[in-house]
């Protein structure tokens, strides 16, 4: 008998749905909020009304676009945290809602638990267990998989995330939100001149603020100088703000990979479809014989395939949630050592 999972995802500004049978994404459809690019930034009350506007159509256009009709659904989805409560509400309100009308039963997920479990909805996959580096806009992660449901937490950030890190440093040059694709393209053009600082904290633990100060006070001091600086030297800056963050990242996961020995070595998350951090992956990959894996790049930002895949694991062991889970904006990623 085939399963087939609605996902639902509204954990920040990207409101997405997705359909799953036996771990095979029919459809997985998402809508990004534009607003908040002249803002700088997410803006919750703006996210969670553009959840709102976006939800219904965007449910109808995932069941139509995967062939399906929510008779056929068996489960739905939905993330209950980490992210925006009020975004967070309008999925799992909606969620419900469904269930109750449907008599369909309802599977919450961790989102970062979901980013973790995103290598798996291609192949080739990588066996258990390997380590995920886990870096988006808000979190930044290191984690021991050893099973679809044994996960250990090693390192995370104390301060800042990696992509926080990106829009805040990308900001300051004058790039759109969110900065980090734009710095990406520019730094392909670029080379890494500025020495930006690289922090190393002793444990698995990262710390990106250091760098976001370090280029303010460039900046200030370069333009006291030059006010033209930015604009003659875009491309290099952005190439050695991408050089540090992600040299940052990689002493960590090198570090563990070392202690723990493990080969099988992935990285997800919207940080994770950074080209600069690929490179680096796959050629410390090749020096050190690890088997690289990182998703496609539609399975990078947030996305309701990766919520769909882990209620798929968690939908054969019958964990279904009752209709009275409440969204958490702090959502630890489940472990067991």
């Amino acid at each position: 008998m085939s399963i087939k999972i609605l996902g639902i995802e509204t954990s920040c500004d990207d409101s997405s749905m997705a359909v799953l049978m036996d771990g095979k994404i029919l459809s997985n459809i998402s809508y990004s909020q534009k607003i908040h690019e002249k803002y700088g930034g997410v803006v919750p009350e703006w996210a969670s009304r553009k959840h709102l506007e976006a939800i219904v159509p965007l449910y109808l256009e995932t069941l139509k676009s995967s062939d399906n009709d929510i008779s056929q659904i068996d489960a739905i989805a939905v993330t209950q945290g980490p992210g925006l409560l009020g975004s967070l509400m309008v999925g799992i309100g909606f969620a419900k809602g469904l269930s109750f009308a449907s008599g369909k039963p309802l599977i919450q997920v961790n989102h970062l638990e979901a980013h973790v479990i995103s290598l798996l909805i291609d192949t080739p996959r990588p066996a258990f267990p390997f380590i995920c580096l886990t870096v988006s806009g808000g979190h930044t992660q290191l984690v021991i998989v050893k099973d679809f449901n044994k996960m250990e937490l090693v390192g995370s950030t104390i301060d800042d995330a990696a992509g926080e890190a990106y829009d805040k440093t990308g900001k300051l040059l004058g790039l759109p939100y969110p900065a980090g694709p734009h710095m990406d393209k520019l730094a392909q053009q670029g080379n890494n001149i500025f020495p930006f600082p690289i922090s190393a904290l002793k444990d698995y633990n990262y710390s990106f603020s250091g760098i976001k100060t370090s280029v303010l006070y460039f900046l200030k001091d370069q333009l006291n100088k030059n006010p033209d600086f930015i604009k003659e030297n875009l491309n290099n800056l952005c190439a050695s703000i991408q050089y540090s963050i992600n040299e940052m990242l990689m002493i960590k996961l090198k570090k563990l990979a070392q202690k723990t020995g493990i080969k099988n070595i992935g990285i997800a998350g919207g940080v994770s479809a950074n080209s600069g951090l690929r490179e680096k992956l796959i050629k410390e990959g090749n020096k050190n014989q690890w088997n690289i894996y990182y998703p496609q790049l539609q399975y990078c930002t947030d996305n309701a395939a990766m919520i769909a895949t882990v209620a798929y694991y968690k939908f054969q062991k019958s964990e279904f949630a009752s209709m009275d889970f409440e969204a958490l904006a702090r959502f630890p990623i489940p472990q067991s050592k």
